[in-house]
């Protein structure tokens, strides 16, 4: 019975990168991701190539079945040059964690966006609704935009075998997050890629655009939307030691601005110490503080200063690879 592969990939647009994929179809497949060939694709229609010389190479890297079509797989993959080699535009081959010491949890928002007001869900044509506050958490179509979009996410999230911990409504307007988690930097970025990609795709049957940007209503009253970073490894996960927790903090001081630089373009305008964030010129970190750069949770102090830490600065829009790929390097720094 013939397979359709979705080989997904991030395309070279800068500063934010888009997701792009073409479907291909083989006469039967294992299901297993070292079974599946590379693949090529026109990279000067991507901004990764020459079109003199434009072919770049997909190579899968994970693979999930697709929940949303028949005897289907979604295939993550990493961009190479035509030698072979990681492009530019791969983030996923910056990372360090052959041995998936790092865990990852990301809490992925964003906005659902109506194409005909260019507003989010919930917001009126002609104007904006009430303050935030009741949109957190919240219940009732006075309040929550979006849900049949959502939970029709979460579904196929979870029926592709991605690992969904949790989702919510979040501060603004049709808002929203969800949360996903596993051991090891470059899963946790696969399948963050993945969620996203269904998420896309569930928008265009709804006829609702999914906004990434960070602070898409600009300098209002309105959260921005992050792509908090929660990490461990073994140091973190097994400290028993304040010291320990302070020198990994203290490590990502002198790291600021390799930290912003990947942590999503227009980041100047979320990180403004309003609207639970710290100043993009700041560095802190502190217990259970969200206005701070880095929290501290009360997990880790209720369990002897054992367990994770959760940079708050990346944004929605950001690679996941690419923050987890620079904060495995900085924690490496830490003078433990």
């Amino acid at each position: 019975m013939a397979t359709k592969l979705e080989y997904i990939w991030l395309d070279g647009y800068k500063p934010t990168q888009s997701l792009r994929s073409k479907t291909k179809i083989v006469k039967s497949f294992s299901g297993k991701v070292e079974d599946l060939d590379n693949w090529s694709f026109d990279g000067s229609s991507t901004e990764q190539a020459p079109g003199g010389s434009s072919d770049c190479i997909l190579k899968p890297v994970f693979t999930v079945p697709d929940p949303q079509r028949k005897d289907a797989y979604l295939v993550m993959c990493e961009v190479l040059d035509s030698t072979g080699a990681p492009h530019e535009s791969n983030g996923r081959a910056l990372i360090q964690d052959d041995d998936n010491d790092f865990w990852f949890g990301f809490e992925q928002e964003y906005f659902l966006w109506d194409p005909a007001t260019n507003k989010p869900l919930g917001f009126p044509a002609g104007g904006y609704p009430g303050p935030q506050g009741p949109y957190y958490c919240s219940v009732g179509a006075n309040n929550a935009y979006g849900r049949e979009i959502v939970e029709e996410h979460l579904d196929a999230c979870l029926e592709a075998g991605l690992n969904v911990e949790g989702i919510n409504a979040e501060v603004a307007a049709g808002q929203w997050e969800f949360q996903i988690f596993a051991k090891g930097a470059k899963e946790a970025g696969d399948q963050i890629w993945v969620a996203r990609y269904l998420l896309e795709r569930i928008g265009e049957k709804f006829g609702v655009a999914v906004n990434w940007h960070c602070k898409p209503l600009g300098q209002l009253d309105w959260n921005g939307s992050g792509m908090h970073a929660n990490f461990s490894n073994t140091t973190l996960r097994t400290a028993n030691s304040k010291a320990t927790f302070e020198a990994i903090c203290e490590a990502f001081r002198p790291a600021v601005a390799e930290c912003i630089a990947v942590y999503g373009a227009d980041n100047d305008q979320r990180l403004t110490g309003k609207h639970e964030t710290a100043s993009i010129h700041d560095f802190s970190y502190g217990v259970s503080d969200r206005g701070a750069s880095i929290r501290i949770p009360l997990y880790a102090v209720e369990h002897n200063w054992s367990g994770y830490l959760e940079d708050r600065r990346p944004n929605s829009a950001a690679d996941p690879y690419k923050v987890a790929a620079v904060i495995i390097k900085t924690v490496k720094t830490a003078k433990v």
